[in-house]
């Protein structure tokens, strides 16, 4: 296969500072309008910026005369990476679009490349889709950044699996056995560690799980948590998860109320005496990607609306009790404590992580690479919790299918310590259930 000259947008490289070594033994090309304006976001404490940065440390170990020349290697069987230090224009960009702006310069370079390259296929590879389809009515070949992108999110993991035809005398052992089923007994050789199971014979059922630890496949009970008692079948299973001491990261997928951030607050009041304090977390996407300066008031009165759907959920928790109960006012002791945190992820971020029982809700708004940092922080005795939509993605560059809780979904099945459930019923009212699944 011959080799191929990759064009990197800036938004690559600031969601992926790394992206440089993914591209086996293709030749890199950057424009230096990229370099600019990676420039403009190496101040910050946002992991953007920390992209920028970390990106820029990346190319002055690898800077050298050779960088804006003929290129550096970037190791042994992969490519060169050069910086285009002049804009190239190309003036068949400026006859089809009008303005002097770094999109277009990325064109300019890009379409030169393609034209005099030798016997090299030129890509232009952005995160940007109207860039992709501004590069393509050039005849420019143009694709998105692949390499932390799920393929076929149809078939992204869910943690269960429904079988309809189970064997009666099966489903009668499970109640009466206090030890569980052998997988192969069941005709069930394949379950991966944690696998959720709804088995199915005529008008009898049993929930169940398997255990990797004692290779079996055991019965799941209802149980509730602080309070919140579970309305499903995928509700039983995902409290199940989030209170298992063995399951240190669980991940909750689901629309909009299928309750998975009130499940894992639920949850961690639940067995908060296991750890030193719980973290409740969310990043902030301002709306219209524009700052938080924007924003009238001071920093507490910026972040509240963002922090508020975290509330909401620990005031349905707290409503579970009357307000001279002593669950009640341990909530609001917790908070005042800092036992119980809830802040911007942004604000965590540096914190020590031992013995934290984590929550990261509306995970599909970080990248693949935010989720790495935030999981690689885990000390001893800490359970990360992520929950979100990947089909409610509120950031310009990321999607169902590149946004870090799909791609962590899709990575980390299988794995002995590690938990997930796709919540599909809608409990918070015939009427947003009627709206999610309609409008």
């Amino acid at each position: 296969m011959a080799k191929k000259l990759f064009v990197l947008d800036t938004n690559v490289i600031l969601h992926d500072y790394s992206c440089i070594h993914n591209f086996q033994d293709n030749d890199i090309a950057i424009p230096i309008t990229v370099l600019e304006e990676i420039d403009q976001f190496k101040k910050g404490q946002d992991q953007i910026h920390y992209n920028a940065r970390e990106f820029v440390r990346t190319l002055d170990e690898l800077a050298g005369d050779q960088l804006l020349k003929n290129g550096v290697s970037l190791g042994p069987g992969k490519g060169k990476l050069r910086i285009i230090a002049n804009h190239l224009h190309e003036p068949q960009v400026s006859e089809v679009f009008s303005g002097d702006k770094p999109d277009h310069r990325i064109l300019s370079v890009a379409l030169h490349l393609s034209k005099n390259g030798k016997n090299a296929p030129t890509v232009l590879v952005s995160k940007d889709i109207n860039l992709r389809l501004k590069a393509k009515s050039l005849g420019i070949v143009a694709q998105d950044y692949f390499t932390d992108r799920v393929r076929d999110i149809g078939k992204l993991y869910a943690g269960k699996r429904v079988i309809s035809d189970f064997p009666a005398a099966l489903i009668d052992k499970l109640y009466e056995k206090e030890g569980g089923l052998d997988p192969a007994e069941a005709g069930l050789a394949d379950l991966l560690p944690y696998e959720y199971l709804i088995l199915k014979q005529n008008q009898k059922s049993v929930l169940a799980c398997y255990n990797p630890s004692l290779k079996i496949i055991q019965r799941v009970e209802k149980q509730a948590a602080y309070g919140i008692k579970p309305r499903n079948a995928e509700q039983i299973f995902a409290l199940h998860a989030l209170v298992n001491p063995q399951v240190q990261l669980v991940t909750l997928s689901g629309k909009a109320g299928t309750g998975k951030t009130l499940l894992a607050l639920a949850s961690a009041l639940e067995v908060r005496k296991q750890f030193q304090q719980i973290y409740l977390a969310r990043p902030i996407v301002p709306l219209s990607n524009r700052d938080l300066g924007y924003l009238p008031g001071d920093l507490s009165e910026k972040l509240d609306p963002y922090m508020q759907p975290l509330y909401d959920n620990l005031a349905v928790i707290k409503n579970q009790f009357a307000e001279n109960e002593a669950d009640y006012k341990r909530i609001g002791e917790m908070l005042e404590q800092e036992k119980l945190y809830i802040s911007p992820l942004s604000y965590i971020r540096g914190r020590s992580l031992e013995r934290i029982f984590f929550i990261v809700d509306e995970a599909q708004n970080l990248t693949p690479h935010e989720v790495k940092t935030i999981i690689t922080r885990a000390g001893e005795g800490t359970k990360i919790v992520f929950t979100g939509d990947p089909y409610q993605i509120d950031t310009p560059y990321l999607d169902a299918q590149s946004n870090g809780l799909t791609y962590l979904i899709d990575r980390m099945k299988g794995q002995a310590l590690y938990a997930h459930i796709t919540l599909e019923k809608g409990e918070r009212s015939l009427l947003a259930e009627l709206a999610s699944n309609l409008l």
